[in-house]
């Protein structure tokens, strides 16, 4: 992903009154070609525009945050005096290892 100095920052600026010419096209243009443009409306960002694949690998990597975050809560709230390894819960279920490598297991998405 590109980084935002202020020169690129206002490379990256797109007053609005550019869509209002019909050059829409030429600036998704732009944005494939040279990555994340801020539309301007009244001298204030009005939305950014970016490639579909950018936007896909930010919602990606957004998503991997909060799975990280909610597994790090767990992990702080866990009460290592309550786990169980797993030889002996297998134990306790009265499952062999060759029952386990004999077991088709599928799991869906």
């Amino acid at each position: 992903m590109d980084g935002f100095s202020n020169v690129s920052i206002m490379k990256k600026l797109v007053p609005i009154t550019r869509f209002n010419k019909g050059e829409a096209n030429k600036i998704f243009e732009e944005v494939q070609e040279y990555g994340t443009r801020i539309v301007m409306k009244n001298n204030r960002p009005a939305c950014v525009l970016m490639s579909p694949e950018q936007y896909e690998s930010l919602m990606e990597m957004l998503s991997d945050q909060i799975l990280l975050e909610e597994a790090e809560s767990r992990i702080a709230r866990n009460d290592d005096h309550q786990n169980v390894s797993h030889e002996e819960m297998m134990k306790r279920l009265d499952i062999s290892r060759d029952e386990l490598d004999d077991t088709d297991v599928e799991i869906e998405p």
